[in-house]
C-alpha cells in the first residue's frame, strides 16, 4: 500500500473531463476506487491500517487485563481520562462558541451585490443533486429552478441509480431543457451518495461545482453570492459552505432541537472553527467549491459516508481554507425519532472513519494540520461520537450514585477526580444549555426556549445514534442508510418556510 511521504496534497489529481469521453467503465472504476487505489491513505475503503488495529488491539487487552489484576486501579485510570477528555472538549467548545459569537467570521454577500456581477462575469456553475428512492422529483426540480443565475452558465445534475425505477419513472416525465442533465449512475459498491457526486462530476466542466439534497430549498442567489465571496477570500479559500435550515422547525419538539443544533453548528460553531484555523467539518450540502480544486485532492471519498467532513480534513491537509456563507437552504428537519437516530448514526460513523483516516500518519498529519488543527481533529472530529457514546456509562454510574449511594461508584472518583469531574458535570452542562439560550436569541426564534431548556433528553437520542454508530463501525462501516424525506408533509406540515439558522 503506497504511503505519501511528505507534507503535500494528496497524490490524486483526477483527469479532465474530457479523458472519460465514451469510456464508462473508467468513470464508474474513478467513481468508485480512484482515491483508494491512487491515494489509499486518505480513503475510508479500508478503515484501519494494520498499526491501528494492533494499537486498539494493545489498548483494549491492556484494559481487560489491568480490570483483571487491579481492578480499582484500572477503572480509576480510566475514568481520570474520561473526566480529562470531557474538560477538554469543554473548554474547546467554549472556545469555539466564544470565537464565533464575536462575528466576523461570516462571509456576507447583500443582494445588491449578487446581483450586480454580469452575467458574462459569471464563471460556469455544476450543480449535483443526487437522488435516491425520491418520487417527487417535479417539485425538486421546481425548486431548482429558482436560483437565479444565467443557464448558459448553469449545469445541474440530477444524479440518479440506474436500478432506481421510482425515481428513474419520475425523471422521465421532466420536460427537457439545455441546463439539466439526467444521469444514471450504475449500481456498482459502494451504494454512496460520494460516489454519485464522483461519477456525475467526473465529466462536468463547470468552473464551480456545489450539492443539494433531494429535499433543499436554496436561497435564489446563493450560486452568485457563493461565487462573489470566493472572490473576495482569495484563491487559498476552496471551498465556502453556506448555512442549513429547516422549513419544518415547528412540527414538533425534534424538529425544534434539531433547528437549535443546526442554529448553533451555523451560527457560532463553524465560524469559530474558522477563527480558530481548524478543519472546518464540511455539510453535505450548499457546500460551493472551486472545481479545480476539487479535482485536485481527488474528490469524494465514495467508502467515507460523511464524505463532506473528510473532504473538508481533505482540503485544509492540502493547504486549502473553508469559509462560511450567509445564505441559508432550507430543508427537512427530521421529525421522527427512529429516521433521526438513523441520520446521526451515519454521521457520528462517518466522523470516526474520518478521523481514523487521517490519523493514519500521525507526523505527516501534524505537519499538514499544525497543533491547533491536529487538536480540532481530535478533539472535535473523534471527540464528538467518543463523547456521546460514554454519555450512557457515566449516566448509569450517576444514577446509581444517587439512588443507591453505592460506596463501589464512590471509589472510582477519588477527590482529584471528583471534584473536576463535578465542575464538568455541572458548570458544562450549565454552559451548554447557556450555548442553547444563545441560540434562541441569536436566531430571534423564542419559540424554540423550551427546547432548549428541554435539550438534555435530546442528548439521550445524541447517545443512542453514537452506540449504533460505534457498532456498525466495525460491522458495517461504509454502510449508507438512508434518511426518509418527505415526513413533513405526511404530518401536514408542506406550508411555507419558516424555521432557519441565521
Amino acid at each position: 500500500m503506497s504511503r505519501p511521504d511528505t507534507a503535500s496534497p494528496p497524490s490524486l489529481a483526477l483527469p479532465p473531463a474530457h479523458a472519460f469521453h465514451g469510456d464508462r467503465d473508467a468513470l464508474v472504476s474513478m467513481s468508485c476506487y480512484g482515491l483508494s487505489s491512487q491515494a489509499p491513505a486518505y480513503s475510508a475503503r479500508y478503515v484501519l491500517w494494520r498499526w491501528q488495529r494492533l494499537a486498539l488491539l494493545a489498548v483494549v487487552v491492556s484494559a481487560v487485563i489491568g480490570l483483571i489484576l487491579v481492578p480499582w486501579l484500572t477503572a480509576i485510570i480510566i475514568m481520570t481520562g474520561t473526566t480529562i477528555a470531557y474538560i477538554t472538549a469543554l473548554g474547546y467548545r467554549l472556545l469555539l462558541f466564544r470565537m464565533g459569537a464575536r462575528g466576523g467570521h461570516l462571509t456576507r454577500v447583500t443582494d445588491e451585490e449578487a446581483l450586480a456581477v454580469p452575467e458574462a462575469a459569471l464563471p460556469s456553475y455544476t450543480v449535483l443533486v443526487p437522488v435516491f428512492k425520491e418520487p417527487l422529483v417535479a417539485e425538486l426540480v421546481a425548486r431548482l429552478e429558482r436560483l437565479d443565475y444565467p443557464r448558459d452558465r448553469l449545469d445541474i445534475r440530477l444524479l440518479l441509480e440506474a436500478d432506481d425505477d421510482q425515481t428513474v419513472q419520475a425523471a422521465s416525465v421532466l420536460e427537457p431543457r439545455p441546463h439539466l442533465t439526467i444521469v444514471h449512475v450504475p449500481p456498482h459498491q459502494p451504494r454512496t451518495k460520494p460516489k454519485a457526486c464522483n461519477f456525475g462530476f467526473l465529466t462536468a466542466t463547470g468552473q464551480m461545482c456545489t450539492i443539494y439534497d433531494a429535499e433543499d430549498e436554496p436561497d435564489p442567489l446563493q450560486l452568485r453570492r457563493a461565487v462573489i465571496a470566493l472572490h473576495r477570500l482569495g484563491p487559498q479559500y476552496a471551498c465556502i459552505q453556506a448555512q442549513l435550515g429547516f422549513y419544518n422547525s415547528r412540527q414538533n419538539l425534534l424538529t425544534r432541537w434539531f433547528t437549535l443544533d443546526y442554529g448553533a453548528w451555523f451560527g457560532t460553531i463553524l465560524p469559530g472553527l474558522v477563527a480558530l484555523g481548524a478543519p472546518v467539518p464540511l455539510g453535505g450540502t450548499s457546500n460551493h467549491f472551486r472545481s479545480d480544486v476539487l479535482r485536485q485532492v481527488g474528490a469524494w471519498d465514495p467508502w467515507n459516508v460523511t464524505e463532506d467532513a473528510d473532504l473538508g480534513l481533505r482540503l485544509h491537509r492540502a493547504g486549502y481554507k473553508v469559509g462560511v456563507l450567509a445564505s441559508v437552504t432550507l430543508e427537512e428537519a427530521n421529525p421522527d425519532p427512529i429516521n433521526w437516530v438513523r441520520q446521526r448514526s451515519r454521521w457520528y460513523k462517518g466522523y470516526l472513519q474520518t478521523f481514523l483516516v487521517h490519523m493514519r500518519q500521525p507526523r505527516l498529519v501534524s505537519r499538514q494540520l499544525g497543533a491547533r488543527a491536529l487538536a480540532g481533529l481530535i478533539i472535535f472530529v473523534a471527540g464528538t461520537p467518543v463523547l456521546s457514546a460514554i454519555n450512557g456509562v457515566l449516566w448509569a454510574l450517576t444514577a446509581m450514585w444517587f439512588s443507591a449511594n453505592t460506596r463501589v461508584v464512590a471509589e472510582l472518583f477519588p477527590a482529584a477526580i471528583y471534584y473536576p469531574g463535578m465542575i464538568c458535570l455541572i458548570l458544562g452542562n450549565l454552559a451548554v444549555m447557556y450555548m442553547n439560550l444563545f441560540t434562541v436569541r441569536q436566531m430571534d426564534r423564542p419559540d424554540l426556549l423550551l427546547a432548549a431548556v428541554l435539550s438534555p433528553v435530546y442528548w439521550i437520542l445524541m447517545w443512542l445514534a453514537a452506540v449504533k454508530a460505534a457498532l456498525q463501525l466495525i460491522t458495517k462501516p461504509s454502510y449508507w442508510e438512508k434518511t426518509a424525506h418527505g415526513l413533513h408533509q405526511s404530518a401536514g406540515q408542506a406550508g411555507a418556510p419558516v424555521g432557519g439558522a441565521s
